[in-house]
């Protein structure tokens, strides 16, 4: 895949996003705040190839000798942080709970060889395959953060304050935002994925939660008065933007505990939230399989998967709604 130069825009002085051609697993949203003496990057791209096409784009933006030195990760998942191996001299800043999330998920060329050697007629090797296929990580050495920090974290790039806070327990267990006041702007990383009515996103998938502290951090990032809302995934944002996606949330915490207080299984639950197609606009509703489930955890005090059996439920669930759409409906079924 080809990042388009147009991808790259300015949304606020000094202030560029990168925003991904299209829409999927591990397309997230990268920054670029530039200054007459230093530059910042806000996450970055999922493997090499990508990340290289990012910061070939950022160096046509940047004044002659200034180059990137410095790396704010908003949260641990490969997606957001495996990039930051094409800039080996900047600073990787992240929290310091997301160094167990780095040791949680498989390493880039574990991801790699699982993808090899993956059995494509099964629902989780094709899965993976279709989702996850795109990418090359052969080449990709783990990258490791060089500062971590909890509370709050404030830097400079040039004359504009960076202010970093670490989140609770949210899409992760090691979230932060950036906030940049100068630009009225704030990075979420993946507490936001966002959808428009002119270009539709992605259902989230949350691996920690619960999702009052998601709202929580939404809230937190309306509360900074910014008008710029940069998710990890999907289109930027203005203030109503996240309300709605507030709404979504709260929807989904409502339907995860009613059925939890049924008595309907975790994977159920979300088949049955999947089924009621809320938000039809929304693509990948599988992954509702992981938000359900991570609520279900912070309700019942059950333990967190391993990756490899969390995304065998969501290939399954994928499968399902496959074969469902390619059923032909019986005449007398009434379904329609």
């Amino acid at each position: 895949m080809t990042i388009n130069r147009a991808n790259v825009s300015a949304i606020a002085e000094d202030l560029y996003v990168w925003l991904p051609p299209k829409r999927g697993w591990g397309l997230a949203n990268c920054g670029l705040l530039a200054s007459e003496t230093t530059a910042l990057w806000i996450d970055t791209p999922y493997d090499p190839s990508l990340a290289g096409e990012f910061l070939a784009a950022s160096r046509r933006l940047l004044p002659t000798g200034v180059d990137i030195d410095r790396v704010v990760v908003t949260h641990a998942n490969g997606d957001h942080l495996w990039g930051a191996g094409v800039l080996p001299d900047a600073e990787v800043i992240a929290t310091r709970e997301a160094l167990e999330h780095i040791h949680w998920e498989p390493t880039p060329q574990q991801q790699h060889a699982l993808l090899a050697n993956s059995d494509p007629d099964s629902p989780l090797g094709g899965y993976l395959r279709e989702h996850f296929g795109r990418f090359d990580w052969s080449t990709t050495e783990p990258v490791h953060p060089d500062t971590v920090f909890t509370g709050e974290l404030e830097l400079k790039v040039g004359r504009y304050p960076v202010q970093i806070t670490s989140l609770p327990a949210a899409h992760t267990g090691g979230d932060l935002m950036v906030h940049l006041p100068h630009q009225r702007a704030v990075f979420t990383g993946d507490v936001i994925f966002s959808s428009t009515p002119e270009q539709p996103g992605d259902h989230p998938s949350h691996w920690a939660g619960p999702l009052e502290n998601i709202i929580g951090a939404c809230e937190q990032a309306l509360a900074t008065g910014a008008e710029i809302f940069v998710p990890g995934h999907g289109p930027v944002l203005d203030r109503d933007g996240v309300r709605e996606h507030i709404g979504y949330l709260a929807y989904v915490r409502e339907r995860a505990h009613a059925l939890h207080a049924a008595g309907i299984p975790a994977l159920d639950a979300a088949r049955r939230v999947i089924a009621e197609q809320r938000h039809p606009e929304l693509g990948l509703p599988e992954r509702l399989v992981l938000t359900v489930a991570a609520e279900y955890r912070h309700l019942d005090g059950s333990e967190l998967p391993g990756v490899l059996d969390a995304m065998g439920q969501v290939a399954l669930v994928a499968r399902e709604l496959a074969e469902d759409a390619t059923r032909i409906p019986h005449p007398r079924s009434g379904r329609n």
